[in-house]
């Protein structure tokens, strides 16, 4: 490898990271103490549907999944009056015993400025990883960006994707990416659907990227794809066909996700998914409100804390019942047969027994 090559790609790779800092670090310079009312008793069911989600952005397949509307309230002040004009943010879950699908629905009329990821509508997903890992400031270690590491924020640490689509084709897929895995970090240079962690909202970096170095067992675990209700296609787009659609038109934009349930996370930086269990979660929600590019600090939450996340375990119920029923199927079938058998028996026995009597004749006498 050449060093302008390796330079050029250097400084790549710190544009990248300072473009995630921007948005997602900026997006938390609070003002004013925090105040936060939860609602305890919301929760979202992942349920066992295994073979019906195709990762394209449409949202058909989703039809017969229940959805849990969150309304959209500014992440850092979560003031009621200051809710997202444009609607609710729809919430659905399933998992086919592998992996974990989401499907983000929001209404907003359509708003596309290719190559500017402010100037898109933009979401994420955040997970508690770490067991005192709180909502609030993003995992909540007190750490200061020169002193937070892996031994001093320990156990504060959470798992974010974060998807920009100012570089993503409707429709196709991104995230983690062979080109990408073989650097050993959670990035995607192609449509910026990138996987994160953070203890706080100063101290996050790309899976396998730290202030002590890089680890390059990571990799981006996330896929995903976008799409707006307004598109009047589904034979797929090129990025010729920016802006896809006209600005302003009316619509719903849908964000489409899967994650395996397990990773080979070795660094405390993915959460980990399990059958039967729950876990905490959140999500944002940028807009370009006005045709103005949104910031930093604009963007919007379903809660003020954590959300329980409940993956189901798959119904053993069918199976139950068709095994079952086949089987009774049969035993009814042979019991049947057997009960034929016994009235035939009966019958020829009786007819034997009662038949007329034919006198005996000796031989002699013929």
């Amino acid at each position: 490898m050449s060093l302008p090559f390796f330079l050029r790609l250097l400084l790549a790779t710190f544009a990248a990271l300072e473009s995630i800092r921007v948005v997602l670090v900026s997006s938390h310079q609070e003002s004013g103490e925090w105040h936060c009312d939860p609602d305890s008793e919301s929760r979202v069911s992942a349920e066992f549907k295994p073979g019906i989600i195709t990762l394209d952005g449409h949202a058909d397949d989703w039809n017969d999944i229940y959805g849990f509307e969150f309304p959209l309230l500014p992440a850092l002040d979560p003031d009621q009056d200051k809710e997202y004009k444009g609607g609710k943010l729809m919430v659905k879950a399933l998992h086919d015993g592998k992996d974990m699908y989401f499907l983000l629905q929001v209404d907003g009329d359509y708003v596309y400025s290719k190559g500017n990821d402010n100037g898109c509508p933009s979401v994420a997903l955040m997970f508690q990883v770490g067991e005192s890992a709180t909502y609030h400031r993003m995992g909540g270690c007190q750490e200061s960006p020169n002193t937070c590491n892996r031994t001093s924020c320990h156990g504060y640490e959470v798992d974010i994707m974060h998807f920009s689509i100012g570089n993503a084709i409707p429709g196709r897929l991104y995230g983690g990416n062979p080109v990408d895995s073989r650097e050993g970090n959670g990035g995607d240079r192609y449509g910026h659907l990138v996987d994160l962690y953070a203890w706080n909202p100063h101290c996050q970096n790309l899976d396998g990227i730290s202030p002590s170095g890089n680890d390059t067992t990571a990799q981006n675990d996330w896929q995903g794809a976008w799409w707006h209700s307004s598109f009047t296609t589904h034979s797929g787009f090129v990025v010729e066909d920016s802006p896809f659609a006209s600005s302003g038109k009316a619509g719903t934009y849908f964000f489409e996700f899967s994650r395996p349930l397990r990773t080979m996370d070795r660094l405390q930086q993915d959460v980990q998914f399990t059958i039967g269990q729950s876990s905490k979660f959140s999500a944002a929600f940028w807009y370009p409100d006005g045709g103005n590019p949104w910031h930093g600090s604009g963007h919007y939450s379903i809660g003020c804390d954590w959300i329980y996340i409940d993956v189901s375990p798959g119904s053993s119920k069918p199976s139950k019942v068709a095994s079952g029923s086949s089987w009774e199927a049969a035993s009814a079938f042979a019991l049947l047969l057997s009960v034929v058998s016994l009235c035939l028996s009966i019958f020829v026995g009786y007819r034997v027994t009662n038949g007329k009597n034919v006198p005996f004749t000796p031989m002699d006498s013929l």
